[in-house]
């Protein structure tokens, strides 16, 4: 009988959509995709490009990880919607289990007759008869139902060893990152760093803006080395760089703040620990805490263009090098949450996980331009 309720419960839901708005199947794709970056993480170990393969590694953990968390909301969404269904149509449901078992209670010999005759019996059969199909459509709609509810609970629990093997994972690959990065030797080098002429103009900077300004001024031609200069024209790239972090835009260029500031740059709101990368081939002209912004990273890919990171925790490279695009230049600083606390934010959306923030600042000659043209996640 407690099934019976259940099928009739879930009588009026829609049926589960199919394809990429199905949670399930989000889901499940993003648990194979965290078994295929485990299985890249081996690979990168033996890798002869370190570097690159856990970089890769990382940002294929960060992507499954985005992908099962939102996989894990719209499970949860579709599970209360359903829910919510079953409150709505109690009263109907109600009336329905009471015709329902009238009409078991009666003994078998006078449910076959009707009080006015042969001839009402007749049409009750007939009527009977009629609604019978229908309401075997309807309980097999049922019964899709329940079994929808029973894969999407199946589903979270599965997730949950899948899912702290990812954060296991990606702490890993992050770590050997970091080693691989202090034992390479094989960028070029476009010039070597001035400590003194560097820290005499952090000394003397007031502003992320006079500190930029007066880098761009700092001329290293008596330090230039003989590797050819490797970065390409960087007119080329507008439109089709992608964000140096994996996170979303949380204020524009010369957007106000809570306090009324407006600032030459995007700010990202990005999760714990995230990579940070080098959108395209790029000079490494400083690394290393400057005032408040927490670590800065600042990258020339063009004469007269920087590119300025502010607020990692972690900076990777050596002032002069020459990275590819997608070197890993950082890491975002906080704390990954555990596989409880992230099944928990995914599953009752407690609030926004992207915790750090990454301002990004696109200078050409001494003036910050808006960075959001050049971005291909972020301009119109």
């Amino acid at each position: 009988m407690r099934r019976l309720i259940a099928l009739i419960v879930l009588l009026w839901l829609p049926l589960p959509v199919a394809g990429e708005n199905n949670p399930a199947e989000l889901a499940r794709q993003a648990m194979a995709d965290l078994e295929q970056a485990h299985i890249a993480l081996g690979e990168a170990t033996r890798a002869s490009d370190r570097v690159a393969a856990l970089s890769q590694t990382i940002r294929a953990y960060e992507d499954a990880l985005e992908a099962l968390r939102e996989g894990l909301r719209r499970a949860a969404l579709r599970e209360a919607a359903i829910r919510r269904e079953f409150e709505v149509e109690r009263d109907k449901v109600s009336r329905f289990l009471g015709v329902m078992l009238s009409l078991q209670s009666a003994s078998g010999p006078l449910a076959l007759l009707h009080p006015s005759g042969p001839l009402g019996t007749a049409r009750a059969g007939m009527i009977v008869g009629e609604i019978t199909p229908s309401i075997q459509a309807e309980a097999e709609r049922l019964r899709a139902k329940l079994e929808e509810v029973a894969l999407l609970r199946a589903l979270q629990e599965s997730a949950a060893s899948t899912l702290q093997d990812g954060l296991d994972g990606v702490q890993k690959a992050r770590t050997e990152l970091s080693q691989a990065i202090s034992n390479r030797t094989d960028l070029p080098q476009r010039f070597l760093a001035d400590p003194e002429k560097l820290q005499g103009l952090i000394d003397s900077a007031e502003t992320l803006e006079s500190f930029a300004t007066g880098l761009s001024g700092i001329d290293m031609s008596d330090l230039a080395d003989t590797v050819p200069d490797p970065v390409q024209d960087f007119r080329t790239a507008r439109g089709i760089l992608p964000l140096p972090v994996q996170g979303t835009v949380l204020r524009a260029f010369q957007e106000p703040d809570a306090a009324g500031v407006k600032r030459p740059g995007l700010l990202l709101s990005t999760r714990p620990l995230s990579l940070v990368t080098t959108p395209w081939a790029a000079t490494l002209r400083f690394r290393g805490p400057f005032l408040d912004y927490g670590n800065v990273v600042i990258l020339e890919p063009d004469t007269d263009t920087l590119l300025i990171l502010a607020g990692l925790d972690q900076v990777f490279g050596e002032v002069g090098q020459v990275l590819p695009p997608g070197t890993p230049v950082g890491l975002m600083g906080g704390a990954t949450p555990d596989s409880d606390s992230f099944f928990q934010i995914a599953v009752n959306g407690g609030g926004s996980d992207q915790s750090e923030t990454l301002y990004m600042e696109l200078r050409v000659g001494e003036k910050p331009v808006d960075p959001t043209p050049w971005f291909a996640q972020t301009r119109e």
